[in-house]
């Protein structure tokens, strides 16, 4: 076994983890946010013959994507490994938009959309899975908090491209550039979980990577093997009564999920329609996201101190009464000050989710819960665009507003249910003591 670290040395490791996995988020928010903020100069100059309802449909084939991609790769990265999984991710999500960028009709478009999605949706659970295992005791929440203000600066760059370019095509060949930066940066320093290597027994290369940053593992008589098969990891969340914990957890990630996608898309042309012009609809891309920064350190800070499933109920009440609110016209400056406060609540309340069903999971089947938990709620992330377009189609912007507040309370009520003292919690494994055990 290793010498115990000196806390500067575990610090830095985890750092340089949270540093390297928050550039690819960022990228990964700004491809996600990238389709949302050129919507509405794509239909206004009717691009690629694109309408309102046909938005939607390319909208959810990209949910659909990440959908996929959510539900295979907690799997996949139990099984092959975080990093890998990350960097792969990265690449394909890359790679799709340059299918976007040079698309000359709209199905193929489309087509990039969907590969975008497989990329999207397999890097957030991994990443997510990953900080968490070299976040430090007690802070679990607080780090995945961190690690999604990525996720919103993406949303913020996303904004300022799509001003800055007014091409959509110029906008999505910017979104390459992950491709030639964030893929060989992690292949080079992000080091693998080990956590990870050591549920897969391979101590002798967690013991080399824990020699290599000065960290110490745990004991010897502490470590478990890797599961015999790769499935044992999801069946786990099944097992002594945990199902009623993991479809709570579920169902909320789909109202989440739903809002989440479905504001993001929507935001600027709901905003255009209710009567604001085409620079302040994309402006609230930015302010939205502003504000989901803000509420991620906020709300990691106060998982970590009362619980993810009591912050993450208050945060989902908010954030229906903020998108409510904005059903109605209001003055610019009001506008955005709503705007801002709804994207404090919105985007760290789905955060909160995942930080929580990481801390309640163990080494073996961390990545698996994360990633199920993600990948379960990208139904609601194929539902939301679609249900945006089909209403926005038929110009009504109030009940696309309360449709998407609705969702927000019925994650609210199931997300409740899942702090319940009388559900079973998981049996904690032992992990490295970088790491965080909820």
């Amino acid at each position: 076994m290793s010498p115990s670290p000196a806390p500067t040395r575990g610090a830095r490791l985890a750092v340089l983890v949270v540093g390297l996995c928050w550039l690819v988020v960022l990228f990964d928010g700004l491809d996600m946010f990238i389709y949302g903020s050129v919507l509405p100069h794509m239909l206004e100059t009717k691009a690629l013959g694109i309408t309102p309802g046909k938005a939607g449909d390319v909208g959810s084939w990209a949910t659909f994507g990440m959908l996929i991609g959510a539900l295979s790769s907690g799997t996949v990265s139990d099984w092959v490994g975080r990093k890998k999984t990350i960097i792969v991710s990265t690449a394909v999500f890359s790679l799709a938009s340059a299918v976007c960028a040079s698309a000359a009709t709209l199905d193929m478009f489309s087509l990039g959309r969907f590969l975008a999605g497989l990329g999207l949706g397999g890097l957030l659970p991994s990443a997510i899975t990953l900080v968490t295992e070299y976040a430090p005791r007690g802070r679990g929440a607080l780090i995945v908090g961190s690690l999604m203000t990525a996720h919103q600066a993406g949303g913020i760059v996303a904004g300022f491209v799509a001003l800055g370019t007014g091409d959509w095509r110029v906008s999505f060949w910017i979104c390459v550039i992950p491709l030639f930066v964030g893929v060989p940066l992690a292949a080079k320093y992000l080091p693998e979980s080990m956590a990870f290597l050591q549920a897969k027994g391979r101590a002798t290369e967690a013991l080399a990577l824990a020699d290599r940053y000065g960290v110490e593992l745990a004991g010897k008589d502490e470590e478990r093997p890797a599961a015999a098969e790769r499935w044992s990891a999801l069946t786990a969340l099944f097992r002594g009564g945990l199902w009623v914990q993991t479809l709570l957890f579920w169902l909320a990630s789909f109202g989440g999920l739903l809002l989440v996608y479905g504001v993001s898309q929507w935001l600027p042309s709901l905003m255009k329609a209710n009567g604001y012009n085409t620079g302040s609809s994309i402006g609230f891309v930015i302010v939205i996201n502003l504000g989901g920064i803000v509420g991620m350190l906020v709300g990691g800070r106060l998982t970590d101190r009362f619980g993810g499933s009591r912050i993450a109920a208050i945060w989902f009440g908010v954030t229906a009464v903020g998108i409510y609110t904005l059903s109605a016209h209001m003055s610019l400056a009001l506008t955005y000050a709503v705007v801002f406060l709804t994207g404090l609540f919105l985007f760290s309340a789905q955060a909160m989710i995942y930080a929580t069903v990481a801390a309640r999971s163990n080494a073996e089947n961390r990545a698996t819960a994360v990633g199920w938990t993600s990948g379960m709620g990208r139904f609601g992330a194929v539902f939301g665009p679609w249900l945006g377009g089909q209403l926005l189609a038929t110009g009504s912007t109030t009940a696309g507003f309360t449709a998407f507040a609705i969702a927000g309370v019925f994650s609210m009520v199931l997300v409740s249910l899942t702090g319940l003292r009388s559900l079973p919690q998981p049996q904690q494994s032992s992990t490295p003591q970088l790491t965080t055990t909820g």
